[in-house]
């Protein structure tokens, strides 16, 4: 089953999408009512999540969960749609962060409806929903988060008990020579040194990969690394736990 592409990401190659046979018949069901539900009501989304990952990556990770992408402005519809599809809210279960995301629940498979970044940093907007490369996934074609937006959100999950960043390295392995770097770093804004640091993870785990990027990308980050201009702290875009200790008494500044 091959896969089109789109445009930042119009190059890269098609894609293998057999990995969808090995999603338990079970999930798989409560998948594909929720897609036709949603495609039936005319809603706007797109795969993130192991679904996207499983695209760009060419592998399925079990997670019993699946990570819809959509408009702010349809989140209350698409919570009615998994309403009708059975399932209820996970917040009764285990709650949860209302802001940015809703949690359908149904005989052991979750459904994660997604508005906004957790740390609030940015809102779903079309970029998301229409410039990602298109599957087809039970009868439906769904588009799939790009990889630069993919990349974007899962650059702040860098927490204690969590940690997206080797699902970025992988995407960036995939992905990552075809990729629209001018845009990603746009959307990184200042946060930009959080993906120079990711980026030279990925050049010391696969340099004969790195050097496929494109060499202003490196300049780009090497000046970065040269500057000494003084920023605030971005701890809480991280983590809102407090994430560093008490400096022990005795040892030096």
């Amino acid at each position: 089953m091959l896969v089109e592409t789109r445009s930042t990401a119009a190059d890269l190659v098609a894609y293998d999408a057999s990995w969808q046979d090995l999603i338990p018949r079970e999930q798989r069901e409560i998948y594909e009512q929720v897609v036709s539900e949603g495609r039936a009501r005319g809603l706007d989304f797109a795969f993130g999540g192991a679904f996207a990952a499983a695209v760009y990556k060419g592998q399925w990770r079990d997670t019993k969960d699946m990570d819809l992408y959509t408009a702010p402005a349809d989140r209350e519809e698409f919570i009615e749609t998994l309403t009708v599809c059975g399932l209820r809210d996970y917040f009764d279960q285990l709650p949860y962060d209302r802001k940015w995301i809703y949690r359908g629940y149904a005989d052991g498979v979750i459904v994660d409806i997604i508005w906004a970044m957790a740390n609030g940093r940015a809102m779903v907007d079309r970029d998301w929903l229409t410039a990602g490369p298109k599957i087809e996934f039970g009868g439906n074609l769904v588009r799939v988060v790009p990889p630069e937006e993919l990349i974007w959100s899962k650059l702040y999950v860098l927490q204690r008990d969590r940690c997206d960043w080797p699902d970025v390295l992988n995407l960036i392995n995939a992905a990552g020579p075809r990729m629209d770097w001018q845009h990603l770093l746009e959307r990184m804004g200042e946060d930009a040194p959080l993906l120079y640091g990711v980026l030279s993870v990925f050049r010391w785990l696969c340099p004969e990969r790195a050097r496929q990027l494109p060499r202003w990308l490196w300049a780009g980050m090497a000046r970065s690394l040269r500057s000494d201009e003084a920023g605030p702290c971005h701890a809480e875009l991280l983590d809102t736990r407090p994430w560093f200790g008490r400096p022990a008494s005795g040892l030096a500044a």
